[in-house]
Protein backbone atom coordinates (compact mmCIF):
# COMPACT_ATOMS: atom_id res chain seq x y z
CA UNK A 1 0.00 0.00 0.00
CA UNK A 2 2.09 2.86 -1.31
CA UNK A 3 -0.83 5.29 -1.11
CA UNK A 4 -0.84 5.45 2.70
CA UNK A 5 1.95 5.58 5.25
CA UNK A 6 2.43 6.34 8.91
CA UNK A 7 4.67 9.28 9.85
CA UNK A 8 5.19 10.08 13.53
CA UNK A 9 1.72 10.83 14.95
CA UNK A 10 -0.08 11.12 11.61
CA UNK A 11 -0.81 9.23 8.45
CA UNK A 12 -0.17 10.61 4.99
CA UNK A 13 -2.26 9.76 1.94
CA UNK A 14 -1.31 10.08 -1.71
CA UNK A 15 -4.61 11.20 -3.29
CA UNK A 16 -5.78 11.83 -6.81
CA UNK A 17 -8.80 14.11 -6.53
CA UNK A 18 -11.56 13.77 -9.11
CA UNK A 19 -13.56 17.02 -9.01
CA UNK A 20 -17.07 17.32 -10.44
CA UNK A 21 -17.78 13.66 -9.68
CA UNK A 22 -21.37 12.48 -9.53
CA UNK A 23 -21.00 11.97 -5.76
CA UNK A 24 -18.40 12.20 -3.01
CA UNK A 25 -16.83 8.74 -2.88
CA UNK A 26 -13.71 6.63 -2.76
CA UNK A 27 -13.13 5.50 -6.32
CA UNK A 28 -10.43 3.00 -5.43
CA UNK A 29 -6.69 2.61 -5.51
CA UNK A 30 -4.85 2.98 -8.79
CA UNK A 31 -1.13 2.44 -8.64
CA UNK A 32 0.20 4.33 -5.65
CA UNK A 33 -2.69 6.81 -5.22
CA UNK A 34 -6.13 6.69 -3.64
CA UNK A 35 -8.70 8.15 -6.05
CA UNK A 36 -11.41 10.22 -4.37
CA UNK A 37 -14.28 11.83 -6.22
CA UNK A 38 -15.84 15.04 -4.94
CA UNK A 39 -18.86 16.83 -6.38
CA UNK A 40 -17.34 20.28 -5.96
CA UNK A 41 -15.68 22.10 -8.83
CA UNK A 42 -11.96 22.87 -8.69
CA UNK A 43 -12.45 26.62 -8.32
CA UNK A 44 -11.64 28.86 -5.39
CA UNK A 45 -10.53 25.88 -3.29
CA UNK A 46 -14.02 24.34 -3.26
CA UNK A 47 -12.82 20.86 -4.28
CA UNK A 48 -10.07 20.95 -1.63
CA UNK A 49 -12.58 21.91 1.06
CA UNK A 50 -14.92 19.15 -0.09
CA UNK A 51 -12.07 16.62 -0.02
CA UNK A 52 -11.10 17.59 3.54
CA UNK A 53 -14.71 17.45 4.72
CA UNK A 54 -15.33 14.10 3.02
CA UNK A 55 -12.24 12.52 4.59
CA UNK A 56 -13.10 13.92 8.03
CA UNK A 57 -16.64 12.53 7.84
CA UNK A 58 -15.51 9.17 6.50
CA UNK A 59 -12.86 8.76 9.22
CA UNK A 60 -15.11 10.26 11.93
CA UNK A 61 -12.60 12.95 12.90
CA UNK A 62 -12.62 16.75 13.00
CA UNK A 63 -11.87 18.74 9.84
CA UNK A 64 -8.89 20.35 11.55
CA UNK A 65 -7.29 16.87 11.70
CA UNK A 66 -7.13 16.74 7.89
CA UNK A 67 -4.62 18.95 6.06
CA UNK A 68 -3.48 19.13 2.46
CA UNK A 69 0.32 19.15 2.59
CA UNK A 70 1.01 19.45 -1.13
CA UNK A 71 -0.94 19.78 -4.35
CA UNK A 72 -3.54 22.39 -3.48
CA UNK A 73 -3.70 23.43 -7.14
CA UNK A 74 -3.22 19.93 -8.53
CA UNK A 75 -5.28 16.77 -8.69
CA UNK A 76 -2.41 14.87 -7.08
CA UNK A 77 -2.25 15.69 -3.39
CA UNK A 78 -0.51 14.66 -0.18
CA UNK A 79 -2.97 14.71 2.71
CA UNK A 80 -2.00 14.45 6.38
CA UNK A 81 -4.45 13.02 8.87
CA UNK A 82 -4.23 12.92 12.67
CA UNK A 83 -6.60 11.41 15.19
CA UNK A 84 -6.98 8.01 13.53
CA UNK A 85 -4.73 4.96 13.41
CA UNK A 86 -3.30 3.44 10.25
CA UNK A 87 -5.34 0.23 10.46
CA UNK A 88 -8.61 2.06 11.10
CA UNK A 89 -7.91 4.47 8.25
CA UNK A 90 -7.20 1.65 5.81
CA UNK A 91 -10.44 -0.11 6.82
CA UNK A 92 -12.51 3.04 6.39
CA UNK A 93 -10.89 4.08 3.12
CA UNK A 94 -11.12 0.65 1.48
CA UNK A 95 -14.42 -0.52 2.99
CA UNK A 96 -16.30 -0.83 -0.30
CA UNK A 97 -13.36 -1.77 -2.49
Amino acid sequence: MNWILAEDDRIVLQVRAVPRASKDEIKGVRGDVLRIGVRAAPEDGKANKALVLFLARLLDIRRKNVAILAGEKSRLKRVAITGVGLDDAVKSLTRDQ
